[in-house]
């Protein structure tokens, strides 16, 4: 084709060509402008030049200034300047008055959440006076939550004025007939997830001077290793009253403490030897490994809670021993409430070598333990925490995929439905009433992400998922990713060859949920009990802060088999 259409295009030239040679020259005509016409005829006005096309440019520049000078231009452009500015400020007319009126829609609906709120808990407030079925920490909660929704449509307040505002402003000044000044609240910043002033100078404490040839050997036996620390700091406290040296367990019948606590960090922090590791203790009793008074807090299930497997495993470390024997009637599911008075009166004798079995359950002088940094002098935050490594390999997480606002959530899950439902009332939550709790405490928080510490399945975590939803955005539930190579925030539990291990795993789950600006906990969890511990020591506590779904029952509870 594009040979044939050269073709044509060659046979069309030579026929003009061929037209214009024959074609005779025709007369000029009076009634058409032809510029050879008009050049023939300058030469009379004695115009020595030959007019062409390019003198045009030359005519165009009069031509202007001649429009100029006969055209009021001034009006022509303002008129159209006006016109412009005028629907350029209708435009922003309505869109500031859309902005305005999607804010006071959010606004409404801030006042009605906080009014349905208030009105739902008004019949349990009313009963109060009778029943008591509201306490304190209940309407202190209810209070602090009216108080973020004045706050915050306060702000949203300001926020629309300034929205309107917006086309009457000449930079950042407002046209004079529309500044009203602005209402404030005095230069307060309110903040409902604010830490909590653990008033840690106020604390009462007891000084913690060993004498360093007696011994109180530490036996941890209940639960997991949650239960495991507190066990182990309620045996610290201990030694202080018994002036004694605590031995942590060999990690041949426990866990192995090393990897996740740095045991000479509570020696630091008290100023003296005050905790020895198992293999130390051995060392320095090599010769006598015996304990000489084996005398049991607990007498019930068994003396010292230890059946004979855990006595054969003792023994089995080179220790020695006479018959466990209970200094009087405590039973573990019915423990009483102990003072300092009533340890030292069963408990302070001047043998080298103690032991008292598991005190996991024991509660003496309660109030005293479980004050932020716990009952003993030390100059750091708390004796009992993450090794440094975790530590370090939690802030390089947080950093990497959470940032500074965070909320932490520790769900529970697997065997909790049998734990929680012979309590009453239960605390295991179907998922859709978990997610509108959980839901309720990130509108608090105004956090964009939850980090999520969970044993549950999969189906479970993506169902919540699902649900976890704030003003139509879903808020991301982050886990632990499995190890990737290009990741580099675990770097350093790979380097010590402690990535594997599930105590470091979930040591480091604790660390970063008491890392987070709130806490949501499973209620009846010594995980999250150590948490809580963790957050007000280190004063990271929130006054939003809770258990999940507290002050609720779950919807429905499935029958006792």
């Amino acid at each position: 084709m594009q040979r044939d259409s050269s073709s044509d295009e060659e046979d069309d030239r030579h026929n003009l060509i061929e037209q214009n040679e024959r074609k005779p020259p025709t007369p000029p005509s009076t009634a058409t402008f032809h510029i050879d016409d008009f050049s023939s005829r300058l030469p009379r006005f004695n115009f020595n030049f030959k007019f062409q096309k390019r003198y045009l440019f030359a005519i165009i520049p009069l031509f202007l200034i001649l429009l100029y000078f006969t055209t009021d231009a001034h009006r022509v452009f303002t008129t159209s300047i006006s016109s412009l500015k005028f629907d350029s400020l209708g435009d922003q007319m309505k869109e500031s008055e859309l902005r305005a009126l999607d804010l006071l829609r959010k606004q409404q609906l801030g006042i009605l959440g906080i009014w349905n709120r208030t009105f739902n808990n008004l019949p349990s407030f009313q009963s109060n006076t009778t029943g008591n079925t509201m306490n304190a920490q209940d309407l202190n909660r209810l209070l602090e939550d009216v108080k973020l929704v004045l706050s915050r449509q306060i702000s949203l307040n300001k926020e629309i004025q300034q929205v309107l505002l917006s086309p009457h402003k000449t930079g950042n000044l407002v046209e004079p007939e529309f500044d009203f000044g602005n209402a404030s609240l005095n230069g307060i910043s309110y903040d409902r997830c604010r830490t909590v002033d653990q008033n840690m100078s106020q604390r009462r404490t007891i000084e913690w001077k060993p004498k360093p040839d007696k011994f109180l050997l530490a036996v941890c036996v209940s639960g997991q290793m949650s239960n495991h620390l507190i066990c182990l700091e309620k045996h610290m406290f201990f030694a202080a009253l018994l002036n004694r040296v605590l031995v942590i367990p060999s990690s041949k019948v426990d866990y192995q403490y090393n990897r996740v606590l740095d045991i000479d960090h509570i020696n630091k922090c008290v100023g003296r030897k005050v905790v020895i590791s198992f293999e130390e203790f051995a060392e320095i009793k090599k010769n006598h490994m015996h304990i000489d008074k084996f005398l049991c807090y607990f007498s019930l299930p068994q003396p010292c809670y230890l059946d004979d497997e855990r006595i054969k495993k003792l023994k089995s470390l080179g220790l020695s021993m006479n018959k466990p024997d209970p200094v009087w009637t405590e039973d573990i599911n019915k423990p009483k409430r102990r003072t300092v008075q009533d340890i030292l009166s069963k408990f302070a004798y001047d043998d080298d070598v103690m032991a008292i079995g598991d005190v996991f359950y024991a509660e003496v002088e309660q109030e005293w333990v479980m004050q932020p940094g716990g009952p003993l002098a030390h100059k750091c935050k708390t004796l009992i925490e993450p090794s440094r490594l975790i530590l370090l390999t939690a802030q390089r997480f947080i950093q990497t995929f959470l940032g500074r606002n965070f909320i932490a959530l520790h769900f529970r899950r697997h065997g909790f439905l049998k734990f929680c439902n012979v309590k009453k009332p239960s605390c295991f939550y179907p998922i859709p009433q978990a997610a509108d709790c959980i839901t309720r405490v990130v509108e608090r928080a105004n956090a964009p992400v939850i980090y999520l510490s969970t044993d549950a399945a999969e189906s479970e975590t993506d169902l919540l998922q699902s649900l976890v939803v704030l003003n139509g955005r879903p808020v991301p539930l982050v886990k632990r990713p499995a190890r990737n190579s290009a990741e580099k925030w675990d770097a350093l539990l790979y380097r010590h060859g402690i990535e594997e291990d599930s105590q470091v795993e979930a040591m480091l789950d604790k660390t970063i949920c008491a890392m987070s600006i709130v806490f949501i906990g499973a209620p009846g969890s010594t995980f999250t009990e150590d948490i809580l511990r963790l957050r007000k020591d280190w004063g990271s506590a929130s006054l939003c802060d809770e258990y999940l779904c507290h002050g609720e029952e779950p919807n429905i509870v499935a029958e006792i088999e």
